[in-house]
């Protein structure tokens, strides 16, 4: 399969930023599309599919394009989800209840070849393990990174380390929104190699 031009279905900054390390030249555009679960649907099967909606939204707009899209949500040991807080209330609430807890980020990444309708898709899990946080240290951490539009209520290439015991996965950018290796991987079985190409362009600048 021939290498095509990249789409990011995403308007996060974060997922930019990502995105932007490998080196490879890209378009992003916000997917429009309806994200709330499915009755009884688990976790993992909830952000692998709205990863593969997302990529599909935009394929009607980018018809010959590799477009990739992800989805992130928290689950804590129970089993219930946290999603992006909104707000200071919720953003409190969410950090108590991962207080001396781990916690699982699951990650769904989706690459669609929009020409073809050939998908890849995976859940890429990583846990995080919360120090016992007092009020004062969620108070603190809230008003200085108002992190009201990341689940789970921290941003982990902030100041949201800080809230960490310990981290436990394959790829810290997963706690970002956008898991490099994978995606790597996924680039390479297609016949895109990021190493080779990022070289290319870096030569014809």
């Amino acid at each position: 399969m021939s290498p095509k031009p990249l789409v990011l279905a995403s308007s996060s900054r974060y997922r930019k930023a990502l995105l932007e390390r490998l080196g490879q030249p890209f378009e992003s555009a916000s997917p429009d599309i309806d994200e709330s679960a499915h009755q009884g649907e688990a976790a993992e099967a909830l952000t692998t599919r709205l990863a593969l909606e997302k990529a599909q939204a935009l394929s009607t707009r980018f018809q010959n394009h590799w477009i990739i899209g992800s989805d992130q949500v928290a689950t804590l040991a129970d089993g219930s989800i946290l999603t992006k807080p909104g707000n200071f209330d919720r953003a409190c609430d969410q950090l108590s209840r991962c207080s001396g807890q781990r916690v699982r980020f699951l990650t769904g990444l989706a690459l669609l070849d929009s020409a073809s309708g050939e998908t890849i898709a995976l859940c890429e899990p990583f846990d995080v393990h919360f120090r016992t946080l007092s009020l004062t240290d969620i108070e603190h951490y809230l008003k200085t990174e108002t992190p009201y539009d990341c689940a789970g209520s921290f941003r982990m290439e902030g100041l949201g380390i800080a809230l960490f015991d310990r981290l436990e996965g394959r790829d810290p950018n997963s706690l970002i929104g956008l898991p490099l290796i994978a995606l790597c991987d996924m680039f390479r079985r297609w016949g895109l190699d990021p190493l080779a190409e990022a070289y290319r362009n870096s030569s014809r600048d």
